[in-house]
């Protein structure tokens, strides 16, 4: 990669310098000034379609903001032979002549310069810098200087795992947390320092630090992972011992050791007492809001609390009436660690079903009159509007009596990683059973439907109705597929496996000790138990 662009941003600079890069920077991407501030506020949207939000461009050739996803931009730069734009979220340089952002030291400088002039009128004593390898480190790099590169036929990453003793639950769980980007990428910059001190053997953190380093070592033999079935044994009592445990209870239990023994750099979250800001939770929590609604004075009492994972129903099948008529206090929510209480918003609606706090299940509503038949099936019918019935009135605040209401859910914050659990196994008063039903799954899903915010704005969502997604909407909720674990068999015995997506296009499918390549196709016509989503885009604060 040049240090100094392309050919023409060399052409750019050579006519104008670098001061045009220097003014858009300055103005609407670094913002060093109330000024600048005002102006971005002001000015910053599509001047063909008056679009605000990522992915708008400020061409550098003249006075011109377009948008990127709409190509608005790129009908701009083809018409006026300016090919040369710059993004106003990250202040990156494309040029679409050679179709590709590209990289100019001088401006790189420039951009850095800005930046620290806005952390400092902002009163931001350390602004976020480049890892740069230090005495340590270099002479580690000189002493080895053989580098493992990685392309698109590589298996780095890629290694099995060995069956303890029906542990091929924990397996499943265990390749998906290791090729999960972000919390790889977490681990492998060593960024985790141990709080454990005094018995650092004991942290779970540290021994998935060693599952990291052992997975991404290059070496193919099976691994042994005796020291973290241990771990998870002793902290979470109730999955010790050799007999088959259900996959998704032991993702709930890892999840909760891991937060525990994992403390955040700055302890609880700026926004609330009762949330931490730890990797885990940076990574798997999301915000899950419900709006209970008086049905006669329309008053909206509305609590937000913070989930790990989504479980949902597959239909009502045989013995669905008992679930139905139970369906005023349907909420369990996923263990986030410890018990925290609801976040109140608004008017309050009291005596309502406490939700009860399980870490063996997801938040899930209850079974309709018909099985879905796609995930996305399912979480229309998690999303929608549920009338409570006379049998489950509440005392409204407002009206001062006991009303019948509605109760509504969806996403207030949706997560880095959205963890989706289908609920086949059932268990009812008197038997139980596996729910085979196939529930088809895309590889690209966008939650924005199903957002708190597409239930109020007027952005094509009616009131009270999740409908499918419309083209065109922001791509802040799009989600790329990465692992998928599937249970053969039946509710008494039956074996975990679980397909991962180790680059973008390769698929491999994991039954304990043996990988083996697979087809996207062949993941998508998979039963699916819990699917695994990244969010495409990141924002970073």
């Amino acid at each position: 990669m040049s240090l100094h662009g392309c050919e023409h941003l060399t052409s750019l600079k050579a006519a104008y310098g670098i001061q045009p890069f220097y003014i858009i920077h300055s103005y609407f991407i670094a913002c060093s000034s109330i000024e600048a501030r005002r102006v971005k506020a002001k000015s910053c949207f599509c001047h063909t379609c008056r679009y605000r939000g990522l992915r708008v461009h400020a061409c550098l050739s003249c006075v011109y903001f377009g948008c990127y996803n709409e190509q608005h931009i790129h009908n701009h730069a083809k018409t006026k032979k300016h090919n040369l734009s710059v993004d106003l979220s990250y202040g990156t340089v494309y040029c679409y002549a050679c179709g590709t952002f590209v990289y100019d030291e001088e401006l790189e400088n420039v951009a850095r310069k800005q930046q620290r002039a806005a952390a400092a009128t902002l009163g931001i004593k350390r602004d976020f810098a480049p890892w740069e390898p230090g005495q340590d480190e270099i002479e580690l790099l000189r002493r080895n200087p053989k580098r493992r590169k990685v392309s698109e036929n590589s298996h780095i990453g890629l290694r099995g795992l060995i069956n303890l003793g029906n542990t091929c639950f924990m397996n499943c769980i265990l390749q998906s947390l290791t090729h999960t980007p972000i919390l790889r990428d977490y681990f492998l910059s060593d960024q985790h320092h141990c709080h454990m001190t005094a018995n650092p053997q004991q942290c779970l953190v540290c021994e998935m630090g060693r599952l990291f380093q052992e997975f991404y070592s290059g070496v193919r033999t099976p691994y042994i992972p005796y020291k973290l079935l241990h771990l998870v044994w002793t902290n979470a009592r109730h999955l010790a011992g050799y007999e088959q445990q259900d996959a998704h209870e032991f993702l709930i239990a890892a999840l909760d050791v891991l937060h525990r023994h994992c403390q955040g750099t700055n302890g609880l979250s700026y926004s609330s007492s009762h949330h931490c800001n730890c990797i885990i939770d940076q990574i798997f929590t999301g915000g899950l809001q419900s709006d209970v609604t008086c049905k006669q004075c329309n008053n909206v009492s509305t609590t937000i609390d913070p989930i790990w994972d989504i479980s949902l129903d597959l239909g009502p099948g045989p013995g669905s009436t008992t679930a139905a008529i139970a369906a005023g206090s349907n909420l369990v929510l996923s263990a986030v660690g410890d018990p925290a209480l609801p976040m109140a918003v608004g008017p309050a609606l009291v005596d309502l079903p406490t939700a009860s706090l399980s870490p063996a299940s997801g938040f899930t509503n209850s079974p309709s009159n018909y099985e879905p038949t796609s995930l996305l099936d399912c979480l229309k019918r998690f999303t929608r509007p549920e009338h409570l019935g006379n049998s489950a009135k509440i005392k409204c605040s407002n009206c001062s009596s006991y009303q019948e209401s509605t109760k509504q859910l969806t996403m207030k914050k949706s997560p880095i990683v959205a963890c989706f659990h289908l609920k086949r196994f059932e268990h009812s008063t008197g038997y139980h059973k596996k729910i085979s039903t196939y529930v088809s799954f895309p590889e690209e899903l966008d939650m924005t439907p199903f957002m708190s915010s597409s239930r109020n704005n007027s952005n094509g969502y009616t009131n009270q109705i999740v409908r499918e997604s419309a083209t065109g909407l922001s791509c802040d909720n799009k989600y790329s597929l990465f692992a998928v674990v599937n249970h053969s068999g039946t509710i008494e015995s039956g074996h975990y496996t679980c397909y991962i997506r180790s680059h973008k296009e390769q698929w491999f499918k994991c039954e304990d000790h043996v990988i083996t390549r697979a087809t996207a196709g062949e993941v998508l016509s998979s039963e699916g138990y819990l699917l695994f989503y990244h969010k495409q885009l990141l924002e970073y604060a």
